[in-house]
This record gives C-alpha cells, sequence and structure tokens, in this order.
C-alpha cells in the first residue's frame, strides 16, 4: 500500500441492557460529538461516511437513513451504509481512503437489542430452507461449537469459566462496559454454556474516525496505522464445517498481516467464552498476547458495533502507548461464520 490509514479517534457509549428512552439517533450523537471532539473536526470536514447496523434489530427498512439524523443533514455529505457489524464499514472507508477520493472518514455503527428477542431475530441469519425453519438461536449453536471443543478435548467447563472471569476481571477497568464482577454460580444457559460463557443483551454504539498519512499525523499525537484488513467467510452450512477450527479467521490473518511479527494485544470479538478457544488457535496467539484487556463481547456485546468497537479498542491502546502492534477481529454470523481482521501498529517509541 503506497498510502497509509490510520485510526486518529474512537468513542463509544455506555452499553446497558436498555436503553428505552432513546431512539438510535439519541443513541448515537453523544458517541458522534466525542469522536469528533477528540479530533478537532466537524462533519463538514469528514471526507467519507461509512455506517454499519441491521433493519432486523431496529424491524423497520431502511432503518440507517433515519440514524443520519445524527451526523447532520448538511451540508451533504458522501456516505455509505453496510448491513453488518461496523468493523465492514470500517473495511470500506478504509478502501475509499487508499484510493484517494477522502483523507478522512467518520465510521459509526450501532445496535439496539432491547426492544425485542435477539435471540430470536439472529436465527434469520440462518440457511432458510433447511435450518432456519428449525429455530436455532446463536446460543444454541455456540453450545454445538462448545460441546464439539470439548469432545475434542481442546477445552473443558472449568477452562470456560476462566475465560468468562479473566473477562469480567478486565472490564472492571472499563467504564463503558455492561457486565463486570464475579462470575455467577448459575446452571447452563444451554449446556455445556453458562451464564459467564455467553454475552449480554444490550444497547451500544461506537464510532472511529479514520485518517491518511500526514492528515493523521496532525490530528492524534499517536496514530494506530492499519496494516493490513481481511475478511472472510466459512461455509454457510454448518453440517460442512468443523466447529472446533475458524479457517476463514486464520486465512484473514495471514493476508492482514497478522503473522508476518507478532502482536502484543489483541482484541477478539467472541461473544462466547468457547470462540475465544477457537480463536486463539486459529490466529495463533501465545501466553504472552494481551487478549481483550477491554473484558471482550462477554462484558459488553450490542449487534452490529461489538466488531467496530474491538478495533476502536486496539487503537485507542496504541493512541495511549500501551500497544506497539495489536490485532483487531471482529465476526458476524453463527460459530465464527465470517471474520474480519485487522492489523495496527503505533510508529516506534
Amino acid at each position: 500500500m503506497t498510502r497509509q490509514i490510520a485510526v486518529v479517534a474512537f468513542a463509544q457509549s455506555d452499553h446497558r441492557r436498555s436503553t428505552e428512552e432513546s431512539s438510535e439517533v439519541e443513541l448515537l450523537m453523544p458517541v458522534l460529538h466525542e469522536v469528533l471532539g477528540r479530533t478537532g473536526l466537524r462533519t463538514a470536514d469528514i471526507g467519507f461516511i461509512c455506517s454499519g447496523s441491521s433493519d432486523y434489530l431496529a424491524g423497520r427498512a431502511f432503518s440507517f437513513t433515519l440514524a443520519l439524523d445524527g451526523v447532520g443533514a448538511w451540508p451533504p455529505v458522501s456516505e455509505s451504509h453496510v448491513e453488518m457489524d461496523g468493523a465492514w464499514a470500517l473495511y470500506e472507508a478504509w478502501t475509499k481512503l487508499l484510493t484517494g477520493d477522502a483523507d478522512t472518514a467518520l465510521v459509526y455503527s450501532y445496535g439496539k437489542c432491547s426492544p425485542g428477542s435477539v435471540r430470536d431475530v439472529l436465527t434469520r441469519q440462518l440457511d432458510p430452507y433447511y435450518v432456519a425453519p428449525l429455530w436455532p438461536d446463536a446460543v444454541a449453536l455456540a453450545a454445538l461449537q462448545a460441546q464439539a471443543l470439548i469432545d475434542a478435548g481442546d477445552t473443558d467447563e472449568a477452562a470456560l469459566a476462566a475465560v468468562g472471569a479473566r473477562s469480567r476481571a478486565d472490564a472492571a477497568a472499563n467504564p463503558h462496559a455492561q457486565r463486570t464482577g464475579p462470575l455467577p454460580h448459575d446452571d447452563h444457559v444451554v449446556r455445556p454454556l453458562r451464564t459467564g460463557d455467553c454475552p449480554p443483551v444490550g444497547d451500544g454504539a461506537a464510532a472511529v474516525i479514520l485518517a491518511a498519512g500526514d492528515r493523521a499525523r496532525e490530528l492524534c499525537e499517536r496514530p494506530a496505522w492499519i496494516r493490513g484488513v481481511d475478511h472472510r467467510i466459512e461455509a454457510h452450512s454448518l453440517g460442512v464445517r468443523d466447529l472446533t477450527d475458524s479457517p476463514s479467521a486464520r486465512l484473514a490473518a495471514e493476508k492482514a498481516g497478522a503473522f508476518e511479527r507478532p502482536v502484543d494485544t489483541a482484541e477478539l470479538h467472541a461473544p462466547f467464552s468457547s470462540q475465544e478457544i477457537v480463536l486463539r488457535k486459529a490466529l495463533r496467539l501465545g501466553d504472552d498476547v494481551r487478549v481483550n484487556p477491554s473484558g471482550g463481547a462477554l462484558a459488553a456485546n450490542p449487534v452490529m458495533a461489538a466488531g467496530l468497537i474491538r478495533v476502536g479498542e486496539a487503537a485507542a491502546r496504541i493512541h495511549r502507548g500501551e500497544s506497539d502492534r495489536a490485532l483487531a477481529h471482529a465476526t458476524s454470523g453463527p460459530c465464527l461464520q465470517q471474520n474480519l481482521v485487522a492489523v495496527l501498529e503505533g510508529d516506534p517509541r
């Protein structure tokens, strides 16, 4: 790549179980004002805007057009939208800046899971002929994956609980996290997964600003340079996949350059503790890599924003000088079906 692009600012909402008193616009506006304020930019200064959300969560078509009110209707903007997690919106904005058509981009995403049953909504991602009519939800499918890992000898329930406990402990230092504190001693949600192995249901939003070259250095003291981004997908049919592995995550990491040099931090979008086990192996993350210091998706999982938050959290650690080379991962679909990997680096200190 001849043009260097960096994340120069990141902001997110306080993630809560319900924000029924707020619309999507009211949820977004404080986040957008904060991320712009970190750089001193105005909406009129942004060359490109891209968002990620899902009409299924909102329950109405083209709901993302209403969210543009949070950006501002004037002056006219260059805008795009993906019906995916905001990490994929970031990918589109990154490619836009690489072309030279813009020098700055605003990327935002949001999800309100509280108005309905997100477990039912997510079944609509499944094969509409053979699987979706059975209504298996994300928790049940993740439990199948967890049991496959246990049967293969890759983990056990104690190891899964340890992932959840570590995530909640790390989240105690994250003021935006929804779930912190000790794990509850409860029954299985869907065997072998317990409450601590599953993500909380909640509402939230996030935003980042990208900038190119010297403009990035003007806007941020230590930009988080995006050295590579790639995303891949598994077969749609769960029956033809090995649920104990993630070839698509491994391939995306390879194409993004993650294996060229070690990373010191990894923000993994693993909504279930069992999925962290899979991703650690696929992404070749050793015990020396700090995984999900923010608490990860087990601490807060606003659907359609949690992946972008992983990129933002990794970039923020570089901004603060707490990381030099970080990996950020986002996923969509059941059992890690789609995977995006970004590699970020700070300037040498």
